[in-house]
């Protein structure tokens, strides 16, 4: 029996009886150490809906500033870079990923030494995979007692440790076909992709490559694994495979179930794929964490779009399940619902951040809902059982491309409620005007390129109508870098996101060929994303549009209304000090900087760098947004931010590149 109570809970159980009156007496007397020995975050999201919310209290906004650095784990014998991962800390012990070999590492939470790490055999798969170090963090379940760690690897193996020892679980898995791998403990994924492989090798390129950066989820005992694949714009060749989603047995290994995010005939959506193009190309993977609903038994897939960014001539239709939301049934693999939020996805509006999970109050009363925030800047918003929409969202009229061969949508669906949390399309009335010059110098900038809204279709080189390339806004409102947070005691989400501009000219797939030195597929596009190319900047070197730059927004998920918005951030020195705004109250136009958050019974803490680059960590009142207390932070901290109570202690952790760096309140 696979029991999903954590082991500390139920040695706390015991006990419980016994220490009622002493616990009781200690109460009242106000330890609140003792009130609070230990809080965990268990996955990266703190808990299974993803919430990034920690009901630890200790840190307060009359103590925030006294905020210290108790210790700094360094990850450079690990090869760490880009410090993706949010660490898990579960009973007593914190767990994290590093490096691109991916090594999996547990971490004394008083000390930050290392207990014990574990690295998967070397193979060309790892090498050649493009998100080799982007892993966010680790899987759990308690099995049988026993808590056990899994991971997804650069090259596409499953991997359960035993989590006191770092030793591969006993009877998980088959012997994989390598020399060095372990004789258990690893499920070799593809495998059950039903592709043609060498186990050491992996997927011919030629066919395509698929990888990971999410960690598997663990949901009622089952193993559920997302997957990624090389970045669209990154592509010039239309064959791949499918991102298609897998469940494992959490005990065994066993592979119990596929689904394939690509309707193959006869399954729901197939008709959305035109002209055969499910039968070559691929994609539409799950890059981005999953959530799940324990007691409803269902997982939330967030998906990306279709094989290469920014022109699909070669999958005309729909493309379900691409840029979607799929609900599954965890036991089977079967579609619950599903939702697509951008049809024929061309414009890199992949599925950033994993769905969160609340229970609120709608006009239909106590409602379970899932939220799915986009990089376009909007929310969409689910009864999580149904997947009835808890406010409309309308399919609305959007431009035809004129670039050969792509056929895109006729419509978008555009939630009604909440409003989007970003300015949504860029016109001449959203350029900067601090000043008549300012805007003027703006307008000069944009006159090359092609302006619109949210769906601004791409254009090609030479374009019959002489510009330059297409501006599409926002290009990325919330972003893996920033993921949003939600409090559940009061359903009320908060999204820091950063207002910008993308811009990407089309060339020919054979041009775009030459970029990469091993391309996936054979058929080169017609046409693919260019390498560089030009970029609209305004000459004084400010953004083109008008701030904020970067905010945080308070939506209540309770009635879908937006309850403040602040600047995240400071107005930078270099813009505040140039000669051109000498007098000018330009107000706080935020850094224009993502940053981490996290958010506890008191607190809403993000990073960001204050007007002269400084990292900083500032306390928000939830309630209102207001500032309560800032502290200079020790490094740059994105990706994440988690927190968390050992032995009566909480702690604030930062994810600082190639450390980790843990705060906590003096003794």
């Amino acid at each position: 029996m696979i029991k999903f109570q954590s082991a500390k809970q139920t040695r706390s159980a015991g006990k419980t009886a016994s220490l009622t009156g002493i616990l009781g007496m200690l109460l009242c007397l106000s330890f609140p150490a003792l009130a609070q020995d230990a809080v965990e975050w268990t996955t990266l999201g703190s808990d299974w809906a993803h919430t990034r919310y920690s009901p630890a209290d200790q840190i307060t906004a009359e103590n925030f500033t006294d905020l210290e650095v108790a210790w700094e784990w360094d990850g450079a014998s690990f090869q760490a870079q880009s410090g993706r991962s949010t660490p898990s800390y579960i009973n007593g012990r914190l767990y994290t990923v590093a490096g691109a070999r991916r090594h999996v590492i547990a971490i004394d939470p008083k000390t930050g030494a290392t207990i014990w790490s574990y690295r998967e055999p070397d193979t060309p798969r790892w090498e050649y995979s493009m998100r080799a170090d982007y892993g966010k963090g680790v899987g759990y379940a308690n099995i049988d007692g026993k808590d056990v760690i899994y991971i997804i690897s650069p090259g596409f193996f499953l991997t359960a440790l035993d989590a006191e020892t770092g030793a591969p679980l006993e009877g998980f898995g088959k012997k994989v076909p390598i020399e060095g791998f372990p004789e258990t403990g690893v499920v070799d994924l593809l495998a059950d992709l039903g592709h043609p492989y060498d186990p050491y090798e992996g997927l011919p390129l030629e066919r395509g490559y698929i990888t990971s950066s999410s960690p598997p989820i663990v949901v009622n005992g089952v193993v559920v694994v997302g997957n990624s694949a090389e970045q669209g714009y990154h592509q010039s060749r239309i064959e791949n495979v499918a991102g298609d989603i897998l469940g494992y047995d959490a005990r065994t290994g066993e592979f119990l179930w596929k689904f394939n995010v690509i309707p193959q005939p006869g399954e729901y959506g197939h008709e959305t794929w035109e002209n055969d193009a499910w039968k070559t190309t691929g994609d539409i993977s799950s890059w981005a964490p999953i959530a799940a609903d324990q007691e409803l038994g269902v997982v939330y897939i967030p998906t990306n779009g279709v094989t290469i960014d920014y022109y699909g001539g070669h999958h005309p239709g729909d493309n379900l399940h691409g840029t979607s939301l799929i609900a599954l049934d965890v036991k089977t693999g079967e579609r619950r619902w599903h939702f697509q939020m951008v049809h024929h996805d061309i414009w890199n509006y992949d599925t950033s951040t994993a769905p969160i999970l609340l229970d609120v109050n709608t006009d239909q009363g106590p409602t379970p809902i899932v939220a799915q925030a986009t990089k376009q800047g909007m929310i969409y918003t689910f009864n999580r059982d149904t997947g009835e929409p808890i406010w409309p969202i309308e399919e609305v009229p959007q431009p035809a491309s004129k670039v050969p061969g792509e056929h895109l949508s006729p419509t978008q669906p555009i939630p009604t409620k909440p409003a989007p949390f970003d300015v949504q399309g860029l016109s001449i009335d959203g350029l900067a005007d601090f000043t008549p010059e300012i805007r003027q110098q703006a307008i000069n900038a944009v006159a090359d390129y092609q302006l619109g809204g949210v769906f601004n279709p791409p254009i090609q080189r030479d374009a019959p109508s002489g510009k330059l390339a297409a501006l599409y806004c926002p290009s990325g409102a919330v972003n893996i870098t920033h993921p949003p947070v939600a409090d559940p005691t009061s359903g009320i989400m908060y999204l820091i996101s950063r207002t910008g501009c993308g811009q990407r000219q089309l060339v020919t797939g054979a041009e775009a060929d030459t970029y990469y030195e091993a391309p996936t597929g054979v058929t080169l596009s017609r046409y693919a994303a260019a390498s560089g190319g030009p970029t609209a900047r305004h000459p004084l070197g400010i953004p083109l549009w008008k701030p904020p730059y970067s905010r945080i927004t308070a939506v209540d998920m309770n009635t879908g209304e937006h309850l403040w918005m602040i600047p995240a951030g400071e107005t930078p020195d270099r813009f505040k000090n140039l000669p051109e705004l000498a007098g000018v109250d330009i107000g706080n136009t935020g850094s224009g900087s993502g940053g981490p958050m996290v958010v506890t019974p008191t607190l809403l803490i993000y990073g960001n760098p204050a007007a002269d680059g400084t990292p900083y960590l500032f306390a928000l009142d939830k309630a209102t947004g207001k500032e309560v207390g800032r502290i200079k932070a020790p490094a740059q901290s994105r990706y994440g931010m988690s927190s968390w109570v050992h032995e009566g202690k909480q702690y604030l952790i930062l994810q600082t590149g190639s450390t980790l760096t843990a705060m906590t309140l003096p003794e």
